[in-house]
C-alpha cells in the first residue's frame, strides 16, 4: 500500500495522492526529498533514456540540455482553462468550462495514464519556506524532467513537507504527459500528448490539473499556474496581489534602497531590467535583483507593502540573452543549470542566436546538425534556461528575507513605437492603475492577426485566474487600504523615429529612468504636469555619461494630441469587454483623461515637446 512507505501523516495529502494513484495506476510513487543524490539519479536516468545530454563538465559543471518533441515548445493559451462555478466569474479573456464537464474529461483522459511510470510526489513551497506570504503546494508528476526543473524553480522537498505539518493547506497540482506506457513497449526521449493537451484551474477548489504536456508553465504548475492563476484567486479573497511582475532594489551610493515592482508583457525588457547593471555615470550605484518574473504583495503591519519573489529560480527566454545583453543573466547560467530547446556546439556547450558569432557547427534543438547557412534556427526562439536565483551576481541579500522587501514604486510598461512617452507618473493611485488596465504592446511581425494594439492590462491577460473587471476593482481596492500606497509610472523604451530607429538606447541606460522614478517616490524628483501625468524635463534626468541631446528627449516625449485622443476612445472598445463587472471610478477617470486631453491647452504647453 501506498501508506507504508509515506514520510508524512497529512491524512488529507496521504488520501489525495492515494486517490491520483489508483485513478492515474503509476508502476511506482515515490515522494521526493530534493536531495542532491535524488536530483543526481534522476538527470542520470534522463541521460540514459534520452531526454537529456549531459553538458561538459569543464564548461557547465551539473548542467543538462533536454529537447523537446516539436509539437511542445511553449505554453497552450487556447487549452488552458480557468473554470469557476459560473462563466461570469472566469470573465471574457479565459477559457471557461464547466467544472464537472472539465473534471470528467480529465479523469477520463487520466485513468490509466501513468501505466508503466513513476508517480512522483512533489511537496514544493512558493516564496521562502515559513514567510507569512509564501503558500505551499504538492504537484504529483510522472515527468522527472518536471522535478528535476521543480527544484531549481521551488523549494521542493523535506523542508517544505515539514512545514506543512500534519494538517497544515496545500494548493493540490497534478500533473500527466498523458502517455502510458505498455509492457514491451520503449519510451520516447519527450513524451507527450499534444492532442489531449489541458491545463486546468478550478480556483474555488485551489485545485490545478494538466494533462498532455510536458514544457515549461504547462507542466511546472508551481509557475504560472499556481504562482499566478491560482494565487490571484487567493490574493483577492485575502486582500493582497500576485502579480507578473519583477522586484528590484536601487541602492544609491550613500546607501539608500528603494525597492519597485514592474510590469512588462513579453518582449519588453523585463529580464534585462530586472538585473540591470548601472551604465557610466552612475558609479557607485547598484541594482539588487530580487524576482524577475513573479510578485506576491501584502500589506505590513507598518502600513506599508511588503513583496516576495515567490520562485526559486528564473525560467527564462534563451534567445537573445549574451553578456552584452544581459551580463548578470549570463554569469548566472555558468552551472546547474537546465537548458530546453537550445543547440549543442561541439565541445559539449551550449549556444543560442544572440549569444555571439555562429560557430561553425552545431547540434540544433531537434538535434540534426546545423551550420550558418542552414535556414533554421539553431535554437528555438522559446528556448529556455532553467538556474537557481541564488547563483545570479545581483540577486539581492534579502532576496530571501520572510518579511519581503519593502516596495514603494510600481512601473508598468508596454512596447509602443509612438504617441507614449519614454516616462510619466499617474497623479493618483486611481489614476495609475487605470493606466496599467489600459497598457498595450503593438502586434510584432510573428503576430499578424493580432490587432495592431495587444491590451494587455497589468500584463496579466494570459495569468488572471478571474474576471479582470473584478480584478481592476481589487487592485482600487488594495490601494484604498494602505495608508501611503506606492506610486504608479507608465514607461516606453521603444519609440520610434521617422527612420524606424529606436531613439532611446535602453539596457542599462534605463537606469536612468529608474532613478527619476525613485527620486519622485523620495520627493527629490522634479517634473511637470502633462495631460497624462507627471513628466520629467530633460534637465530632470541625469545624463552623466551619456552624450543624448534636448530635442532627441523631447522626441521621446512628445504627445499627439489626436493620437491621444482615439487611445482614449479605444479604451472604451477595451473595456466592454468588462461592462459587467468594470469599476465605475474607470468612468470618471476615462471622463477626466478626455477632458484633459481635449480640454486643457495649458497642460500641453508645460508638456516637455508640445503637440
Amino acid at each position: 500500500m501506498l501508506t507504508a512507505r509515506v514520510p508524512t501523516r497529512h491524512a488529507r495529502l496521504i488520501a489525495w495522492v492515494e486517490e491520483f494513484r489508483a485513478l492515474c495506476q503509476p508502476d511506482a510513487v515515490i515522494w521526493c526529498d530534493g536531495s542532491q543524490e535524488e536530483n543526481e539519479r534522476l538527470c542520470a536516468a534522463m541521460v540514459a533514456s534520452g531526454t537529456a545530454v549531459r553538458l561538459n563538465p569543464e564548461k557547465r559543471p551539473n548542467s543538462y540540455l533536454c529537447r523537446s518533441d516539436p509539437r511542445d515548445v511553449a505554453r497552450v493559451e487556447h487549452r488552458t482553462f480557468i473554470a469557476p462555478r459560473r462563466k461570469g466569474d472566469a470573465g471574457p479573456t479565459n477559457n471557461w468550462m464547466q467544472p464537472k464537464d472539465l473534471k470528467g474529461i480529465l479523469q477520463e483522459l487520466s485513468t490509466g495514464c501513468m501505466r508503466g511510470r513513476t508517480m512522483y510526489v512533489i511537496p514544493f513551497s512558493m516564496g521562502p519556506i515559513g514567510s507569512p506570504i509564501s503558500q505551499l503546494g504538492v504537484q504529483l508528476t510522472d515527468s522527472p524532467y518536471v522535478v528535476v526543473n521543480m527544484r531549481i524553480m521551488t523549494r521542493m522537498g523535506r523542508g517544505a513537507l515539514d512545514a506543512l505539518g500534519d494538517d497544515g493547506e496545500f494548493v493540490p497540482c497534478v500533473h500527466s504527459v498523458g502517455v502510458p506506457l505498455e509492457p514491451g513497449v520503449p519510451d520516447v526521449p519527450w513524451p507527450c500528448n499534444p492532442e489531449n493537451t489541458y491545463i486546468a484551474h478550478f480556483p474555488e477548489e485551489r485545485l490545478i490539473w494538466s494533462f498532455g504536456s510536458g514544457y515549461g508553465g504547462n507542466a511546472l504548475l508551481g509557475k504560472k499556474c499556481f504562482a499566478l492563476r491560482v494565487a490571484s484567486v487567493m490574493a483577492r479573497d485575502e486582500g493582497w496581489l500576485a502579480e507578473h511582475m519583477l522586484i528590484v532594489g536601487v541602492e544609491r551610493p550613500d546607501g539608500e534602497k528603494t525597492y519597485v515592482c514592474a510590469a512588462f508583457p513579453s518582449a519588453c525588457g523585463k529580464t534585462n531590467f530586472a538585473m540591470m547593471i548601472p551604465p557610466q555615470g552612475f558609479e557607485g550605484w547598484k541594482v539588487w535583483t530580487v524576482g524577475d518574473d513573479i510578485a506576491w504583495i501584502k500589506p505590513g503591519l507598518d502600513g506599508r507593502i511588503y513583496a516576495i519573489n515567490p520562485e526559486a529560480g528564473f525560467f527564462g527566454v534563451a534567445s537573445g540573452t549574451s553578456s552584452r545583453s544581459n551580463p548578470n543573466a549570463t554569469a548566472t547560467l555558468a552551472a546547474n543549470c537546465i537548458f530546453t530547446n537550445v543547440a549543442l556546439t561541439d565541445d559539449g556547450d551550449v549556444w543560442w542566436e544572440g549569444m555571439s558569432d555562429p560557430p561553425a557547427h552545431l547540434i540544433d534543438w531537434r538535434g540534426r546538425d546545423w551550420t550558418p547557412a542552414s535556414t533554421d534556427a539553431a535554437a528555438h526562439p522559446n528556448a529556455r534556461f532553467t538556474a537557481p536565483a541564488a547563483q545570479c551576481p545581483s540577486i539581492d541579500p534579502d532576496w530571501e528575507d520572510p518579511r519581503g522587501v519593502p516596495v514603494s514604486a510600481f512601473i508598468f510598461g508596454g512596447r509602443q513605437s509612438h504617441d507614449v512617452p519614454l516616462v510619466f507618473q499617474s497623479f493618483n493611485w486611481a489614476h495609475g492603475v487605470y493606466l496599467a488596465a489600459t497598457m498595450g504592446s503593438e502586434a510584432t511581425a510573428a503576430a499578424e492577426e493580432q490587432p495592431a494594439m495587444r491590451r494587455d492590462p497589468m500584463a496579466m491577460l494570459p495569468f488572471c485566474g478571474y474576471n479582470m473587471g473584478d480584478y481592476f476593482s481589487h487592485w482600487l481596492n488594495f490601494g484604498r487600504h494602505v495608508p501611503d500606497p506606492p506610486r504608479i509610472f507608465r514607461v516606453n523604451w521603444f519609440r520610434k523615429d521617422e527612420r524606424g530607429a529606436f531613439i532611446w538606447p535602453g539596457f542599462r541606460e534605463n537606469m536612468r529612468v529608474l532613478n527619476w522614478i525613485v527620486d519622485r517616490v523620495h520627493g527629490r524628483g522634479r517634473g511637470v504636469e502633462s495631460p497624462l501625468g507627471w513628466m520629467p524635463r530633460y534637465e530632470d534626468i541625469c545624463w552623466n555619461g551619456l552624450d543624448f541631446s534636448r530635442e532627441r528627449f523631447n522626441q521621446l516625449m512628445s504627445v499627439n494630441r489626436e493620437a491621444q485622443g482615439e487611445d482614449v476612445k479605444a479604451h472604451e472598445e477595451h473595456f466592454d469587454k468588462f461592462y459587467d463587472r468594470l469599476p465605475k471610478e474607470f468612468g470618471h477617470e476615462r471622463a477626466l483623461l478626455k477632458y484633459r486631453v481635449w480640454r486643457s491647452p495649458e497642460l500641453w504647453e508645460l508638456a516637455p515637446e508640445r503637440s
